[in-house]
Formats: structure tokens, sequence, C-alpha cells
């Protein structure tokens, strides 16, 4: 599948229930779609209890390549989509570095969840792969 339609498939913001492990919903709270900016809410699942609503912004901005996306509450830090050309279609990159703000608890707790996220993240990227397909 081309960058380009694996772009827009991300883009889809509210059916990134369709393919986000720990997402339960997800809105978008600008007027703005799309761009620096942007900001999304997304209620967040823990051991698949709908805990927490996480704010999102885009803080940078590169399509069809390269997507940053700071965490505004509790958790903090940064998560990263990048898009490669590839030659079985495109190679989607998923990074994210977050932190607690509460000191050395929050580091372990992370610590302990960080099994549980890279499932997430790998299971995420398994329905990005059946949703983009089906789109």
């Amino acid at each position: 599948m081309p960058v380009e339609r694996a772009w827009a498939a991300l883009l889809r913001w509210e059916d990134q229930v369709r393919w986000l492990e720990d997402a339960d919903s997800v809105r978008v709270l600008t007027s703005a779609r799309e761009g620096v900016g942007v900001m999304i809410a997304v209620k967040t699942r823990v051991l698949n209890v709908p805990l927490f609503t996480e704010r999102l912004e885009v803080v940078e901005w590169d399509p069809p390549r390269r997507l940053t996306m700071a965490h505004r509450s509790f958790v903090r830090g940064v998560g990263t989509w990048e898009l490669r050309p590839h030659p079985a279609g495109t190679r989607f990159i998923w990074t994210e570095k977050l932190s607690l703000p509460v000191p050395l608890l929050g580091e372990l707790a992370l610590l302990v969840y960080r099994p549980f996220m890279r499932y997430l993240m790998r299971e995420g990227l398994r329905g990005l792969r059946r949703y983009v397909v089906q789109t």
C-alpha cells in the first residue's frame, strides 16, 4: 500500500479505535483536523478498563511521512508515527517516549507497564494493517 494511503488512514482520527488496542474513543478537540496544533482526546483503557482521557497535540507534521504528538495530560512525552516506502508497501514505525510526573513511582509504573505497552503497540500495528487493507 502506498504511503499516502496509509497516511490518510492514520488521519481518520475517530476510526483509530478500530485498530488501537487501548483506545476506547477518539475525538478531535480543534476545528482543524490536520497540521501542527491539532488536539485530540483519547479515552484510554488500562488493562481493558476505560481509565482516563489523554489529550494529545500534534507538534510535528510532515505529511505523508511523519507525525509527532505530545501527551498533554497525566502521561507526558511524545509519540511519533513515521511512514517509509517499502518494497512490500509502507513501513510504519511507531515510537513512544513517555513519563509520569510522579518521581520514581512514575518511572517504576512505566517500567512494569512497558511489556504490556509493547504488546498493545504490536497489536495496534496488526490492527492498523487490517484496517488499512479494509478501507
